[in-house]
């Protein structure tokens, strides 16, 4: 299949429109049709990328080609839709986001923290929240959402802040990217980071940092795994997070997974609350008819382990919720933090001279990689810096099996080199296509903290499919919120290079792809990552009917409009998943 999908990209590449292409009816299958859909229909197939109609029955698609063809499946139980305003496309794909940790934290069985305000705000929160917990007897309070740059700006809070406003229930709130957090005393205390009496019991974690006052104390700040380390032992998720909440969280993040056309969703962390919660929500909601999407669950672990192949057996163990519409074959790691904060791993410095923080040595990413491909289980890595990406595709060329199709995620910044060893060794890049754009206040001030060599530069796009590696979409949500995280925004951006509707200067146009190559990392590439493009991905015969209805075309219309389109109904297995 590989192979088809870089055929396939060569293909889309000499496309000037797929209304203009000539449709051909394949080889058609016996028995009548439950639905017969007419319109101008985008399959994501290179050698069929277009179709007037198409037939479905038991859930998969029987017929693609021409709306004459299509009579021969249509008898009086068949329901026909034609759709004359708009296109239809394939179900689309993400390949990496938190919604189910967005979603969960507005479901906890208890007081939570979402918030993206000032300091002062943040503050009055944290007190009104404290106020609940107390009253409802919670041991802990978890919040996310505070932006760095504003606290940095206003005033960082403190541990003893924190403590003058929630003394006696350990808080932990992450800022929006996830990469830092604040936690007051009770917090680091349970987390075995202080004792009771103050002392400092840890001052340093590995792949994060524990910021420290000027007492020599930590301050409550805590920045990458450091926080990662805290959150998990200093709060107490069982008791406000159980699998009831998680159920709600999953049902929460499909119906907005749907209603942006999505069927498929590789969640970015399964096992964020340090529970099975999410995976168990997701058994029981599949084994009772009620996940209309495939679902990806990564087991994460952090630097800070003991013990990595005992981490790595427990993420095997998560396998056992495989099944049906669910795939838990996956481990994921943090080898770096975030280019735009200075904690991405780059291989120059950054002009002020660090670069950035490593989570693992090389060799441990091998060692990791080659333990979890012998176990079928696919590696899926959080990589921004260029340092990072070369890191992991060192591993993953090395030791790594490409069946697994590890993947990469967040790849800022690619050495040249990389991009051959990507598509060579099945490496798959998970690219957030809507972060290519930036304002030019933001451009200008990365200028003035990057390396030299990624000055100017931000997402690649273009590169992957000139090598002929395989490119899938990610939005990351919330991470990047702010930014369009439905399929037509995205596609706006990637083959423009600005924020929707033309409002920022195009940014780094040497990487814009086409509209058919966003399709493509929107659709098909994601099935590939997600290891089920021989059955779905696209409109073709034999795969299973998940598509999508769009009110416009967003394959004529002018660049600038693309963001525009709607989509009016996803379709999964055939059947009307959303609206319901």
């Amino acid at each position: 299949m590989r192979k088809s999908i870089i055929l396939s990209a060569l293909a889309l590449l000499v496309m000037t429109g797929c209304k203009k292409e000539k449709v051909t009816d394949p080889q058609p299958s016996t028995g009548k049709a439950s639905l017969v859909v007419y319109g101008d229909i985008y399959t994501a197939e290179s050698e069929n990328p277009s179709a007037k109609a198409f037939a479905v029955k038991d859930g998969k698609f029987i017929y693609v080609g021409t709306k004459d063809g299509a009579k021969d499946y249509i008898d009086d139980n068949t329901t026909i839709i034609n759709h004359t305003e708009g296109t239809v496309i394939p179900g689309c794909y993400e390949g990496h986001a938190h919604y189910l940790m967005q979603n969960g934290l507005n479901l906890m069985n208890g007081p939570a923290i979402n918030i993206s305000t000032s300091v002062p705000e943040f503050f009055e929160e944290v007190k009104s929240t404290y106020q609940r917990a107390k009253a409802e007897g919670k041991s802990s309070i978890y919040g996310f959402g505070w932006l760095y740059q504003t606290f940095e700006y206003d005033g960082m809070p403190t541990r003893r802040q924190l403590d003058s406003v929630c003394p006696d229930i350990a808080l932990f709130v992450s800022d929006s990217e996830g990469h830092k957090g604040l936690a007051n005393t009770l917090c680091l205390q349970n987390a075995g980071i202080m004792d009771a009496e103050g002392n400092v019991l840890i001052n340093e974690i590995r792949g994060g940092e524990i910021c420290m006052g000027a007492d020599g104390k930590p301050n409550g700040l805590l920045k990458e795994q450091a926080g990662t380390y805290v959150r998990k032992k200093g709060i107490n998720f069982n008791e406000i997070f159980p699998t009831s909440s998680a159920i709600a969280a999953v049902e929460l993040s499909q119906q907005a997974l749907l209603e942006n056309g999505y069927v498929s969703y590789m969640d970015g962390w399964a096992n964020y609350y340090g529970t099975n919660a999410f995976y168990e929500a997701a058994r029981t909601l599949d084994d009772g008819g009620g996940l209309h999407i495939l679902l990806g669950l990564p087991y994460e672990f952090e630097s800070s382990c003991e013990d990595i192949e005992k981490e790595v057996d427990e993420a095997v163990k998560t396998r056992r919720y495989s099944g049906g519409h669910i795939n838990a074959n996956y481990v994921k790691i943090f080898i770096d933090g975030t280019v735009e904060s200075g904690t991405g791993l780059t291989i120059y410095p950054y002009q002020d001279g660090h670069q950035g923080i490593a989570n693992w040595e090389e060799d441990e990413v091998a060692a990791i990689t080659e333990y979890a491909n012998a176990h079928d289980m696919t590696m899926h890595i959080h990589t921004m810096g260029d340092g990072a990406v070369h890191r992991a595709v060192n591993a993953f060329a090395g030791f790594g099996n490409p069946e697994a199709r590890n993947t990469i995620v967040h790849a800022r910044n690619v050495p040249d080199e990389d991009f051959r060893r990507i598509a060579d060794n099945n490496i798959i890049a998970v690219s957030g296509l809507l972060w290519h754009v930036m304002s030019e206040e933001a451009a200008s001030y990365l200028d003035t903290i990057l390396p030299a060599n990624l000055v100017g530069k931000a997402y690649p796009m273009r590169s992957y499919f000139d090598h002929g590696a395989v490119m899938s979409s990610h939005c990351d949500f919330p991470a990047t919120s702010g930014s369009p995280n439905d399929p037509f925004g995205i596609m706006e951006i990637a083959v423009s290079g600005q924020a929707p509707g033309g409002v920022t200067p195009p940014f780094w146009t040497d990487e814009l792809i086409t509209r058919e190559q966003a399709l493509q990392a929107l659709t098909i590439n994601g099935a590939y990552q997600m290891h089920v493009e021989n059955e779905r991905g696209s409109i073709k015969v034999g795969k299973y009917a998940d598509f999508v209805l769009a009110d416009k075309d967003a394959f004529q219309c002018p660049v600038t409009e693309i963001h525009n389109t709607k989509v009016v109904s996803t379709w999964f297995e055939g059947r009307k998943v959303y609206p319901r």
